[in-house]
Parts: C-alpha cells; structure tokens; sequence
C-alpha cells in the first residue's frame, strides 16, 4: 500500500471521529445548559469545552474582548472556517481523504460520507442558531454511526481496515482523555454540592458526552463517584470510549498493518500499554488525574509522530492489499 492511501485511511476516519467527538460534547451543553446551576455564567458552562477542543487561544484572537457566550462557542466549535478543528471542517477533509481512497473503501461507506458532508455544509450555509444546534447535533451522531456500522459490516479485514482503526481509535482515546482531565478538574473542587441533584447532574453529563451514562449506572449501584468513573472511563475493556479499550484496539490494529523492522511504532505503542498496566483508580487519583492524564495524551502524542514517520513519509511498497 503507497505511504499515501494509508496516510488518507487514518485521517478520513480520525477527522470524522473528531467531527462526532465535537458533536456529542457540544450536545450535552446544549440539552442541559438549561438545568445547570442557576448561579453558573455562560462562560462557566462554556469555556470547557474551548479547551477540551484546544480552541482557547483561537477563541481570544477572534474575540478580544474575552466574552464567552453560547453563540459565539457553538459558532466556533461548529462551522467557523478559521478553526481547522470545527465540525464542519473535519468533516469536510474526512471526505477529502475518502475521496482519495474511494476504490479501497465500499460505495455505501462513500455515500454515506459523502450525504452527511453535503447535508452538514448546507445547514450550516447560515449561523447555527443554539435552538436548533440539538437536533443537528444528533443529525452528525447519527449520519457517523451509519458509516461506522457499514464500515464493519462491508470492509475488508487488510490493512487498509488497520490504519482506519488507528485513526478513530487514536483520537478517540485523546478526547476521551481531554473531556475527563477538564471536567473532574472543575468538578473536584465542589465539594460542598457531592452529592447533591447537580453534582449528579454534572457527573452524568460527563457520562453523557462519553456515551457511558447507562452502561456506568447498569455496572455501578451506589451512584456516581468519582474513583468510580476513572475507573470506568480510563480502565474498563469493556467501555468502548475507555482509554484501555482504544489502546487494546490499537494494538490489534497495528497487528493487522504488521510493525514495520526498526520502526518506532511498537515501543511508542508498548509505552501506552505500560502506562495502563497496573494503573488502580485510587493509585491514579493519589498521583493526580491531570498528571496521569497528561502524561497519557504525551505518550499518545508520540505514538502519531511515530506513525507518521514509520508509515506516512515513507513508502510502503507497491503491491495492492
């Protein structure tokens, strides 16, 4: 497989697992903005998700004058053509790499990839107005669930399947990690409100925006606590946005791509692996969840520059999979 095609396999799904990410953060804000705490602002509500996304710096330099408003977040995140990470951007080079892969993916995957890019760019042809940011929300949800599924369901087991899986389940995993290290950061310090209606509240919209709510409360009886989702959400196999379970997944990946001799991507891999290894929920919360967490998106880091060096800049050969 040319350096090329593998390198357009892992950024169509990577940008179209972004594009979800951003939408089912940005949809729990919006459905429960209205029951949050009547005492929080609009930037209370709003800034985590700027820097969940990394999108703190451009927020500033478009809007000086540091005000943080529903409007102005959701525009941002959503359809602003100066975020390289906005929705609509991600989804518009998810196609462009599917474009260029079209004859090693199925037809059905490339037309579903393709409606939800030209429905999402002509919704978005106007501002997005915060009343009806939900169900365009769950519009995306949808529309990338379908071309996952009919990924599973129509694609070949090679290689080029391996580098789509290194793609979504590498930034899903840094999501994954970036949505809990800024929530349990700003939820931690209420301490008075544990176990309080909102403290429920904001514990499940976490969940929520991980799509864990249910399977947390159906494997875990005694309400939320904390220790009880980082162990869900950073050690559980089973939770499929964990980041055990990306990291498994990533490892049977590389094994169907095959590590290339001398390559740096096994060793970037094996240090995630023992990172994870061993890790207990207390023992992470004793060394700090931010450090843990931090450390995890570093090693995670790595493992993309190593990619790019073992796989995207060098050439893979010539023979078809």
């Amino acid at each position: 497989m040319l350096s090329r095609i593998a390198e357009s396999l892992y950024w169509m799904t990577r940008h179209l697992e972004r594009a979800d990410n951003t939408a089912r953060v940005l949809d729990i804000n919006v459905v429960y903005m209205l029951e949050a705490d009547e005492g929080a602002t609009e930037e209370m509500q709003w800034r985590p998700l700027l820097t969940i996304m990394g999108a703190d710096e451009l927020y500033e330099e478009l809007h000086p004058d540091g005000r943080v408003t529903v409007q102005r977040v959701i525009h941002l995140l959503t359809q602003d053509r100066n975020n390289p990470g906005s929705l609509l951007l991600s989804l518009k080079l998810a196609r462009e790499n599917a474009r260029v892969v079209r004859d090693r993916i199925s037809s059905e995957m490339w037309e579903a990839l393709n409606e939800v890019w030209l429905s999402a760019d002509k919704h978005l042809k106007t501002t997005l107005q915060p009343w009806r940011a939900a169900e365009f929300y769950a519009f995306i949800h949808r529309q990338v669930a379908a071309f996952f599924g009919l990924t599973q369901s129509t694609m070949m087991r090679g290689q080029a399947y391996g580098f789509m899986a290194l793609g979504s389940l590498q930034e899903r995993a840094d999501m994954t990690a970036r949505i809990l290290d800024t929530r349990y950061h700003l939820l931690l310090p209420d301490l008075k409100l544990v176990g309080s209606p909102l403290d429920y509240y904001q514990w499940g919209a976490l969940l929520k925006s991980l799509s864990g709510f249910e399977a947390y409360r159906r494997k875990y009886q005694g309400g939320i606590r904390p220790i009880d989702v980082v162990e869900f959400v950073v050690l559980d196999t089973d939770f499929p946005r964990s980041l055990a379970y990306c990291v498994d997944g990533l490892e049977r990946a590389l094994a169907r791509i095959g590590a290339l001799p001398d390559g740096a991507v096994p060793e970037r891999l094996a240090a995630l692996r023992r990172h994870l290894d061993g890790a207990t929920p207390q023992g992470i919360l004793d060394l700090g969840l931010h450090e843990y967490l931090d450390d995890f998106l570093g090693l995670l880091a790595d493992l993309g520059t190593a990619l790019q060096s073992d796989y995207f800049e060098a050439h893979l050969g010539d023979d078809a999979q």
